[in-house]
């Protein structure tokens, strides 16, 4: 059986603010700093043990991976394919805004010239599928909320509501197998 572990980013100063980050290239703060490495050290005390760290290219994601790569000793690769959806017109706009919630229920829109919740999941269930064709390996994934819905609605059924309620903690550590 294949292992495929997941962790948000480590907090930004727009997850305090409670803005929509999406694709927006936004830094960690310290504490986010800190969350990633104590995630590394986490991953350490818990002995999960990984092929590979793959990361978002947007640097919250990156620095979190590159924190946990460095307590850990585990390989990091950057992959594309992991950034987080682009919500368009709402991002930097208040996470819990009424207009957003409604607009999260239309998979198909783009957001006034973002990315669809289907366009997403495309490139999502795409990674994916190539890391569950592989049962030797494990991979930890380290990227954004918007993602880690996608990635357990991967391996869950979920409805629309469920879809667009999920959520993790920065650094919050999530375990599928396969």
């Amino acid at each position: 059986m294949g292992q495929l572990y997941f962790v948000r980013h480590g907090q930004t100063v727009w997850n305090v603010e409670n803005k929509i980050c999406g694709s927006t290239d936004i830094d960690l703060t310290e504490l986010g700093h800190q969350q990633a490495f104590e995630t590394g050290k986490k991953i350490l005390e818990q002995n999960i043990v990984a092929d590979e760290i793959l990361s978002s290219p947007l640097m919250r994601a990156e620095k979190t991976a590159r924190h946990i790569s460095e307590v850990t000793g585990i390989s990091l690769r950057i992959d594309r394919r992991l950034r987080e959806q682009n919500f368009g017109i709402y991002e930097s706009t208040p996470r819990d805004g009424a207009e957003f919630r409604k607009a999260k229920e239309n998979f198909a829109c783009s957001y006034g010239g973002g990315e669809s919740m289907l366009m997403a999941a495309h490139r999502i269930y795409g990674l994916l599928d190539e890391i569950t064709s592989q049962f030797d390996k494990t991979y930890i994934l380290v990227a954004h909320n918007g993602i880690a819905r996608i990635v357990h609605s991967y391996f869950f059924d979920m409805t629309n509501r469920e879809f667009a309620d999920f959520g993790v903690r920065n650094c919050q550590i999530l375990k599928y197998e396969f």
